[in-house]
């Protein structure tokens, strides 16, 4: 006997799903841990309902020869240049299931798994966009001498961030620096702490922290043909705008039901002189 078809569940682009009982559990939508949310700014002022947020970033103070405030008959102003970021992507997610496929289906809480991966879906855009924006601001550094060893590539561009020197920085702190990097480079940096004869690292984890003390993470959204990037944290600002939202919505004059998720955001590299792209 065929089965019954759905009415708007789909089993592929166009095709309905054939309903039937489901025995066992559904498989989750997977998706790996999102890093934007950990390394962006969270110094800003401002309401993101009123559609920007801004961000300060103070100049380094001067040391001057003793007496020059007195003939001057003033110190020195605090420059703090204000940056501004508009929340100027406006997204959403809309989905509707008929309610005779809810009963069907057999799946009761079908519309809260939705709501859930309509949460990991947002999360997986803002920190593809967090990256691509912070590549795209970021210095490319190509490492010094012919054919280097990874390990001379890391310390390298570890070094080219820990020696920086403007108006606003003397030097950075490892400690304050985080490594993102492909799966696949990712992947050389733990072989090479593999190969040590000593290794200090556990080779059974996926982590393995810190590296010459900078944290090292790994990201699948990183853009296609970045090994790596290397900052400091706060250097990209993402603030982001949700209309949350509860249970599922039923729709008017129907057996139907919608569960919806609406949010803005904006982002911005607030330290560009910070941001190395490999």
């Amino acid at each position: 006997m065929p089965r019954t078809t759905a009415i708007s569940l789909l089993q592929g682009a166009s095709i309905p799903a054939d309903l039937a009982e489901i025995y066992g559990l559904v498989i989750e939508n997977v998706q790996k841990l999102a890093l934007s949310g950990a390394l962006k700014s969270q110094q800003w002022s401002g309401d993101p309902a009123a559609g920007s947020c801004e961000f300060r970033r103070f100049v380094n103070s001067q040391a001057k020869d003793y007496g020059t405030a007195r003939t001057a008959g003033k110190g020195d102003k605090v420059k703090a240049p204000p940056v501004t970021v508009n929340l100027d992507q406006h997204k959403e997610i809309v989905e509707e299931v008929a309610g005779f496929d809810l009963e069907t289906f057999g799946v009761a809480d079908v519309m809260r798994r939705r709501a859930d991966n309509h949460v990991s879906t947002l999360v997986w855009l803002l920190d593809k966009t967090f990256f691509q924006i912070a590549v795209t601001a970021g210095t490319a550094f190509t490492p010094a001498g012919t054919n280097p060893a990874l390990k001379d590539i890391l310390e390298q561009l570890i070094q080219t961030l820990e020696t920086v020197e403007n108006d606003y920085v003397r030097g950075v702190d490892r400690s304050l620096m985080a490594m993102v990097a492909s799966p696949a480079f990712y992947g050389k940096i733990r072989d090479l702490l593999d190969a040590q004869s000593n290794p200090n690292v556990d080779t059974a984890a996926e982590e393995f922290g810190l590296y010459h003390g900078v944290r090292v993470y790994s990201s699948v959204n990183l853009p296609a043909g970045t090994n790596a990037i290397l900052t400091v944290h706060g250097s990209v600002a993402q603030p982001v705008l949700i209309n949350q939202y509860g249970e599922p919505e039923k729709i008017q004059l129907s057996n139907d039901y919608a569960v919806s998720l609406f949010y803005d955001f904006g982002t911005k590299a607030l330290t560009p002189d910070l941001i190395y792209k490999y």
